[in-house]
This record gives C-alpha cells, sequence and structure tokens, in this order.
C-alpha cells in the first residue's frame, strides 16, 4: 500500500518565488516541480492567480549574470582530445561528468546546459 504523503501549505511569498522560477529560460514547470516535490499541475494553477503569476517583463528587463570562476589563462591552445582522452567536467551545480572515447561536442553542450 502506498504511503501517503503528508499535505504542505505554501506561503504566498514561496508560491510566488517557485512561480518566478518557471520562466527562467531553459526551465520547464516540471523541473521546478519536481524541486520542491511537487505536481506541475499545482504550479500551474498558482501560475493562473495573478498574485503569483511572474511579472515575465521585469525578469526579461533585469540583467542577468553567471558565476564564473577563472582558473588560470592556458599557455597555447589546447588541442581536440583523441579518441583515448578523458574529460571531465564539474558544473556549479554540483554535477560531474566524465567523458571517455569519441565524443560530440554539440551533443556535450546540450547535456550540460540540461543539467545546468
Amino acid at each position: 500500500m502506498a504511503k501517503r504523503r503528508k499535505r504542505r501549505k505554501w506561503s504566498d511569498d514561496e508560491k510566488r518565488m517557485i512561480c518566478a522560477q518557471t520562466v527562467v529560460p531553459g526551465v520547464s514547470v516540471a523541473q521546478v516541480a519536481r524541486r520542491y516535490d511537487l505536481n506541475a499541475n499545482q504550479i500551474f494553477n498558482w501560475l493562473k492567480d495573478p498574485k503569483f503569476a511572474p511579472d515575465t517583463q521585469a525578469a526579461e528587463d533585469e540583467a542577468k549574470f553567471l558565476p564564473v570562476e577563472v582558473i588560470a589563462e592556458p599557455s597555447r591552445p589546447e588541442a581536440i582530445p583523441d579518441a583515448s582522452g578523458l574529460i571531465e567536467l564539474e558544473l556549479a551545480s554540483g554535477h560531474r561528468l566524465r567523458i571517455s572515447g569519441n565524443y560530440d561536442p554539440d551533443a556535450i553542450a546540450r547535456l550540460v546546459q540540461h543539467l545546468t
């Protein structure tokens, strides 16, 4: 028998904060719902309410900054790794990718974009 979840009471501020995350480029309502252990339909219902719906124009007008860490300036251009090479990527989100063998740089870029 499935265990019943305790019903959570979300404050208006929490609902606004969760709804605001749905307008971030590349982020889906389903991703936000999983992050907060919610059903996506619940977020869609909140988005219909004007007091929780994010101001999309204000979000577009805001300056956007991304965290950047400069480790070291390379002394020479790095060569493209051969089939026996190994690539390790550590993302700010905590995900770590280890890729060996032949790879498609575009596929890796898409994967990194989905993980950040």
